[in-house]
């Protein structure tokens, strides 16, 4: 009886992972994905409708009960839950970001009395409140850590991870969360989970067999047949719907850069073409992957210690791009994952090898899975459980211009070009700020910055 039912839950699990298999091999998509994504967005809809009317009818309520209490000759109920109600219909802002700090020009009495404006300043305690209220701002939320949290969504996406509840607005909101939480957790998930072993396990064993090749365009044709086959099985592990743009500007030799979110950058990227890797070496699953595709084409890894030399780093990424008949190897000069709101500080040392940059804008969408690792707060493996329990990650990439460095200009400014580029057709905003800051305190010279720029905005004529 065991046995049995054994057999008749493989087949189906056996034909479900083969059609995979054929259909990453052809390079083929029935549109499964998209008409699921598709449908989500009917869903989202539906949800932010109700959740709007909801949210009206909640504040016409507490609206007519202010009014209640505020009518004389009726007694009021409770004089917090009135509070409460004023500050959620008012929808005021605590954090702002357009205050002016430099106090204004005030009139003394006397001026008022006789009708006649003096252009001096007066100063008065109340001028200091503004600079010690965008103190307290920057303290709560500045422009550089927050992002390095997940992005803020304008609606809500059925997800209780995110930072918008509306589960239990509604009876009908409840009902479509609950089947999508049982979706997610009892169908997608074990799904996913089998498909991402199956696919790691045919990556290690695919990438073992072409190893033993001979080096040539044989072989290199092979690996990139090979690598593209398995890492489109390795993105249907995370029902990931790519769309790539301007595919003309393809990199096929040289040094690609691009905005960096989470590990899935690569498999996004190598879904569509094959590149070399640059980094340092890493254990568990991520050791597993590094291992395998090793074997089949040319990456750089480095020790911990080896990767903080700079001469080191830069001569092995030379004597890489020296050779036409390497991948193009992809870098990510922010050295660190964001939250794909924003792109910051490029490091310098990818710019300064020479030759033909690539640049790559990757912009995902958030509604149907936040797809940054904080490295910080989650492990590898946290983070890959919740890219599978979440609907599906969706993105669009971007194959830019070659770009080469000018005569006369610097590697900071041709970083700082390419950055802007990249920000620019993501839908970024470019930070100057370095991604580092992450995990260390502030350069003594960038505090430094700040306070002269502060001191400046102090001055008055």
């Amino acid at each position: 009886m065991f046995y049995g039912i054994i057999n008749i839950c493989w087949i189906p699990f056996a034909g479900f992972v083969s059609f995979l298999v054929l259909l990453s091999a052809i390079n083929k998509s029935v549109g499964v994905r998209k008409a699921y994504v598709n449908i989500l967005l009917r869903i989202f809809e539906y949800g932010r409708v109700s959740i709007e009317s909801a949210s009206k009818v909640n504040q016409a309520i507490a609206k007519d009960k202010i009014n209640v209490d505020q009518t004389p000759g009726v007694e009021q109920v409770d004089g917090s839950d009135a509070k409460e109600s004023n500050e959620a219909t008012n929808g005021s802002v605590l954090i702002t970001r357009d205050v002016v700090l430099l106090p204004e020009a005030q009139e003394s009495a006397h001026d008022k009395t006789n009708g006649t404006k003096k252009e001096e300043i007066c100063f008065d305690f109340e001028n200091c409140l503004d600079y010690v209220k965008s103190g307290v701002e920057a303290i709560i939320e500045d422009d550089v850590t927050s992002r390095f949290e997940a992005e803020e969504l304008k609606s809500w996406n059925m997800l209780t991870r995110t930072n918008r509840h509306y589960e239990f607005i509604s009876w009908k909101i409840t009902m479509i969360w609950v089947i999508g939480f049982a979706i997610r957790y009892t169908i997608l998930m074990p799904l996913r989970v089998l498909v991402c072993f199956i696919g790691v396990v045919w990556l290690t064993l695919c990438t073992a067999a072409v190893g033993n090749l001979k080096d040539g365009k044989l072989k290199r044709a092979v690996v990139s047949y090979v690598l593209g086959q398995c890492f489109g099985v390795l993105s249907s592990a995370i029902s990931a719907v790519i769309t790539y743009h301007n595919e003309d500007n393809r990199p096929s030799s040289g040094i690609c850069v691009a905005n960096h979110t989470s590990p899935i950058d690569v498999l996004v990227l190598m879904c569509d073409t094959t590149y070399s890797l640059i980094g340092q070496r890493h254990g568990g699953f991520l050791g597993v992957l590094q291992r395998a595709l090793a074997r089949a084409s040319p990456h750089i890894w480095f020790e911990r210690g080896e990767a903080k030399d700079r001469h080191l780093v830069a001569e092995r990424l030379k004597q890489h791009v020296s050779d036409p008949n390497n991948p193009p190897i992809l870098i990510f000069p922010e050295g660190t994952c964001i939250n794909n709101t924003s792109v910051m500080q490029f490091k310098k040392g990818s710019f300064e090898v020479g030759g033909v940059i690539y640049p790559v804008a990757i912009k995902y969408d958030p509604r149907f899975g936040d797809a940054f690792w904080n490295s910080s707060k989650y492990s590898m493996m946290q983070y890959l459980y919740m890219m599978m329990t979440s609907w599906a990650i969706v993105c669009d990439v971007w194959y830019l211009p070659p770009m080469y460095r000018q005569e006369g200009e610097s590697a900071i400014d041709f970083a700082n070009r390419v950055k802007g580029v990249i920000a620019k057709q993501g839908g970024l905003v470019d930070l100057v700020w370095d991604g580092q800051l992450k995990r260390m305190k502030p350069k003594k010279e960038w505090r430094e910055i700040q306070q002269i720029e502060f001191a400046n905005r102090l001055k008055s004529d």
